[in-house]
This record gives structure tokens, sequence and C-alpha cells, in this order.
């Protein structure tokens, strides 16, 4: 890691585990993720050409990469370098402190490339782009096989930059194709402590932590104290990957001049489920603004039904007539789905 472009931590955090995983593949993904924890595997995807040129200098990685470019339009985030990379909310709370436009794909890469240079540089962006989409044929020698599962896959391209500390439900495997990466981690309980923003304006979807990692403002933000004491460090090369668990809260750093990250996003139960945090918010609007003695008793309800619930907590009712106390289907799933829909529209 090149301490010349790394924001050292303001408090001392114990590294991220780490195995050493050249060439691994699926089979080491599947067992790191069963630990539900992060994991650092060490060289995972070193034997990418992508990397190879990325390890041969900003013009060799760009060479590379144009080769795969069609002239597609990508999303493109911009900022002057006055903002130190930072992606954040404006002075006013009411939008973002960068630009968001559009480019064709050989525009953004020769974009990084030129402007990455610069001392400061200024910050060029595209966040979470579908791979095959904005670099067609790119996985074909650039890619882990994940047998059953069937990840998203994403990749980010930019300068330096500094993104806000959030969570994500999807397992992730990040992979660091070009460029060096700081990954700071904290534990899901963590969110009290994280002083995390709104839910419907955010960067990029989730809620973030407002707390600036660079400058953490303990007189602001003191609770952010215990969550320092809860974190772990990842100091990452090209090369190598990180797995971040569900729902993990996150600070990301892109510390080179011309930084790729590729992102594997999965789960491990149906997409019929849906989204959690659909329910968080339902509850929000229902449940949150109810006296507190009220609260209380949906509180034990939500404990019997959902978190605590097993395979006792229907077993006094006959099974033809369980409905939403049976095992979750798809068929059922859609019918309760449609019962929620009938009663939101009245």
């Amino acid at each position: 890691m090149n301490a010349a472009h790394t924001q050292e931590a303001p408090w001392r955090a114990r590294p991220v585990r780490e195995i050493a995983a050249a060439d691994g593949g699926a089979a080491i993904v599947a067992e790191v993720a069963r630990a539900h924890e992060p994991v650092i595997l060490r060289s995972l995807v070193a034997h990418w050409p992508a990397v190879a040129a990325a390890h041969n200098g900003d013009d060799a990685l760009l060479d590379y990469l144009l080769q795969f470019d069609r002239g597609i339009v990508v999303p493109v985030s911009a900022g002057p370098a006055s903002l130190d990379g930072r992606v954040f909310y404006d002075a006013a709370f009411t939008g973002l402190n960068i630009d968001r436009g559009a480019a064709r794909m050989g525009e953004l890469l020769r974009r990084v490339h030129g402007h990455g240079a610069e001392t400061p540089p200024p910050l060029i962006y595209l966040a979470s782009a579908d791979v095959d989409t904005c670099l067609p044929g790119f996985r074909r020698d650039n890619d882990i096989a994940f047998g059953a599962d069937d990840p998203v896959v994403s990749i980010w391209i930019g300068t330096r930059s500094r993104i806000a500390a959030h969570n994500d439900l999807p397992l992730n495997l990040a992979c660091v194709v070009a460029g060096q990466r700081r990954f700071t981690l904290f534990p899901p309980d963590q969110t009290e402590n994280l002083y995390v923003g709104p839910f419907e304006l955010t960067p990029a979807g989730r809620p973030i932590s407002l707390v600036d990692f660079a400058q953490p403002e303990l007189d602001r933000f003191p609770r952010f104290a215990d969550a320092m004491a809860t974190a772990q460090i990842a100091d990452l090369d090209a090369g190598d990957a990180l797995f971040i668990p569900s729902m993990w809260w996150h600070h990301v750093e892109a510390t080179s001049r011309f930084n790729i990250l590729l992102n594997y996003w999965w789960r491990t139960v149906p997409t019929y489920f849906g989204v959690p945090q659909d329910a968080l918010m339902h509850a929000m609007m229902t449940l949150r603004d109810l006296p507190r003695e009220e609260r209380a008793i949906w509180k034990d309800l939500f404990d019997h039904y959902v978190f605590a619930a097993d395979e006792t907590t229907a077993a006094h009712v006959p099974e033809h007539i369980r409905g939403v106390l049976a095992p979750m289907s798809e068929d059922l799933i859609k019918r309760v789905r449609a019962l929620l829909l009938n009663r939101l529209n009245r």
C-alpha cells in the first residue's frame, strides 16, 4: 500500500482477517461466505489480465480497457479537487456535492487516466455500472466462476475517492482490479454509533454515515468513538479481494490515480423474499410514532412471529389454515403482497 496516498485512520483498528487465495475461485468464496465476518482474499484475482495491465502502469491499463469500449454511454459523477474525493451532501443537505452527467465509456476512461495524475485530482467517478453492459467481453478473461450462484457484477472506475460508510443487503465480493483501496468496516450493530443520514436522499440508494472519517468531529458525533472500537481495516492492492457480509457497514477509499473495483453481489435466499428495508420503512410509518406502551406490545409480537420464530410458533395451528404462519413460499408471498397492496391502496 502506497502510504503517500493513504488517509491514516485516526484510531487503532484491527486488521481484517486474511487468507491466501490465489486462483481460489468459487470454492473459497463459498467458504468465507459462511464466516459472517469480513475476510481478505489476498491475490484472489491477481491472475486476471486486467490486473496484469494495471501493474504495468496506467497507460497499459487504459489500452487494455479500450479494447472493450463499444461507445456505451455511462453515468458519471464529477466534482472539483477541493472535495478531496469525498462523495457527500451539499452544504445545505438539499442535494449532493457532486455533478451527475453522462459520457461514452472511452471518454470516461481517458478522463480518469488524464486527470487522475493531477495533484490534487478532481473527482471523476463511474459508480456501480453493469460490467457486461459498459465493457462487453471484459469478463471473458476477468471473472470468478460462482457455480450455482448468479451474482450481479458491477464495476467502479475513478480517480481518488472517499465513499461514506454504508451497508448493503447482498453478500459482496469486492475485487480490486487497479489501484489501491482501504475499507473500514463495522459490524451491523453499529448503526446508532455511525450517525446515519436520511433514507430518501442518498448518494447511491443506501443511507450513509454523516461522519467524515478524515475529520470525525467527535464533539458533534461523540458515539463514533464507540464505533471506532469495533472497526476493522482492510488495505487492498490490485489483485486482492474482500468479502463483505450482508449489512456490514463499510467506508471505502480509493487512493490511487486510476482505480477500478469489480463487485459480485448475491443473496442466499430467493429474490421473491423481497427487500427487508421495505418492511423497516413500513414499520417506521405504522409503529414508530405510537405511544411507548403500544410499541412495546408490537415489539413482543415481532419477536414472537419474526425474530424468535421457529417450528413451534405455529405448531398448534392446523396446517391447512396457517396462512401467513406457514413457511414462506413464492405462492404465499404473492398472496401476502396482493393483500398488502390492497390495504395500502385504500
